[in-house]
């Protein structure tokens, strides 16, 4: 029966920092973002070819797509980076998870007896610890974003008022709030992630051929989603932070 570890396995310490297969997954796809970045803006031209033109088709529907949720072309224009950012490095996070070797690939190391396979690379979603951090900067970048539009002191406001029992009440819920968002991003994400590779794991343990062809298409399309519904949830928080409190 394979093995299924829950906490991310440690490959090795920097200067007294242990680096895990997780976090070297989020390494590679960092690194993968950046280079193709800087490869697609040298290759930017006012006459486009294929590949810009296929770009400028998906961000425009992207756009798009946020326009339609924010009401504002401008609005959707203006925080696009932020909402795109998040999506691209989740959603290539999550397909990067499904790689053949991902997860299978490593060493083996003696715990309690057993002789069990540490992987080099799992997908990073599949860590509590990076959904976590993800969650926690979009809960930031929401807020932040809100103090910068609306102003630190009328932002901060309808989490902390004396004007009336009720509001000063609404307020603290609203604060708590925004800890369950971090709560609610970052479960979900990881819940989902996990699970597929642990689906993944049992499948090519019990078929190992044709078995796991077909949940590997459904991984790919649930990644799309989670990637999607963390991005537009993100975007959906931006704009109520920054709309008039009412």
């Amino acid at each position: 029966m394979p093995h299924i570890e829950i906490a991310a396995e440690k490959l090795f310490i920097i200067f007294g920092f242990p680096v895990t297969n997780t976090l070297l997954m989020t390494w590679i796809v960092l690194a993968v973002l950046v280079f193709l970045a800087m490869r697609i803006s040298r290759g930017i031209s006012m006459i486009p070819k294929t590949m810009q033109n296929i770009g400028e088709i998906l961000l425009d529907s992207f756009v798009g797509l946020m326009e339609g949720m924010m009401h504002s072309r401008k609005l959707a224009e203006e925080y696009v980076p932020i909402v795109a950012t998040i999506f691209l490095f989740i959603l290539v996070s999550n397909w990067f998870g499904i790689l053949p070797g991902v997860g299978t690939i490593g060493i083996y190391e003696q715990h309690e007896g057993e002789r069990l396979l540490v992987p080099f690379l799992r997908s990073a979603a599949s860590d509590l610890n990076v959904t976590l951090a993800l969650g926690t900067l979009a809960v930031l970048l929401i807020n932040i974003t809100g103090m910068m539009v609306r102003g630190p002191r009328k932002h901060l406001s309808k989490f902390f008022t004396l004007k009336n029992p009720i509001d000063s009440f609404v307020g603290i819920l609203e604060f708590v709030s925004e800890f369950a968002k971090i709560i609610s991003f970052s479960f979900r994400l990881f819940g989902n992630i996990f699970a597929g590779e642990v689906l993944l794991i049992i499948v090519g343990f019990l078929a190992p051929f044709a078995g796991p062809l077909p949940f590997l298409f459904l991984e790919l399309f649930v990644g799309f989603v989670q990637a999607l519904v963390f991005a537009m949830l993100t975007m959906v928080f931006i704009s109520i932070a920054t709309a008039d409190h009412h």
